[in-house]
């Protein structure tokens, strides 16, 4: 068993259905009684983001950290400075969603120092096999060490979230296992079983489906 570690980095290429990990571990986890704060550090990406969700996730008790330009007309980069607030708060578990691809990775890279020291971090690296650029274990290794380099920061497990969206099936699913430990086997990186079950994107307290 994977020891828990108190800083949770989620990334992948876009579409890989990192941000609605990353909103589920922070729901899970405070769930289960921790406290939780989630940052959305995928400020260059102009599709879904975790700050989209603010209210949502601040409603259930979960601390928010984005982009002072969240919910203006403006979608200009700019990290948040309660970033570095966030990271030094050891008594609170962080989830951060990092963007999809080197040029969104850049922003962890400013807080990589202070996350390595601290020494309780994983880097979860989720990868959608029917998406574009990681069709392949190859492809998405590829990927996965443009994220690496451009972040300063290794992945340590992977997380295969292969999906169709609402046509996704158990085949969807299985028919890319090989794929999976194929880049585990590239990469060197254990495989984190996905326990999120489909159905639980579509529970109405969450208010719409995460994929």
């Amino acid at each position: 068993m994977m020891e828990e570690k108190r800083v949770r980095i989620i990334t992948g290429h876009y579409g890989s259905g990192k941000t609605s990990i990353a909103i589920k571990m922070a729901f899970s986890l405070h769930a289960a009684g921790r406290s939780v704060t989630i940052a959305d550090l995928d400020i260059v990406n102009p599709y879904f983001r975790t700050s989209d969700e603010k209210s949502l996730i601040e409603d259930a008790g979960i601390r928010v950290v984005c982009s002072a330009y969240n919910g203006s007309t403006l979608d200009i980069p700019a990290l948040p400075k309660q970033m570095y607030g966030a990271i030094a708060d050891r008594q609170s578990v962080l989830v951060i969603d990092v963007g999809g691809d080197d040029r969104g990775a850049v922003a962890l890279g400013r807080f990589a120092p202070d996350i390595i020291s601290e020494g309780s971090y994983e880097m979860i690296y989720v990868v959608n096999f029917y998406r574009p650029l990681t069709r392949t274990a190859a492809e998405a290794f590829d990927v996965m060490r443009e994220i690496e380099k451009a972040s300063g920061i290794r992945c340590t497990c992977i997380m295969n979230n292969s999906n169709l969206g609402i046509e996704t099936a158990d085949q969807t699913i299985t028919a890319t296992e090989e794929a999976a430990l194929q880049l585990c086997a590239l990469s060197g990186l254990p495989l984190m079983k996905n326990v999120l079950d489909e159905r639980e994107f579509k529970e109405e307290r969450y208010g719409r489906s995460y994929i």
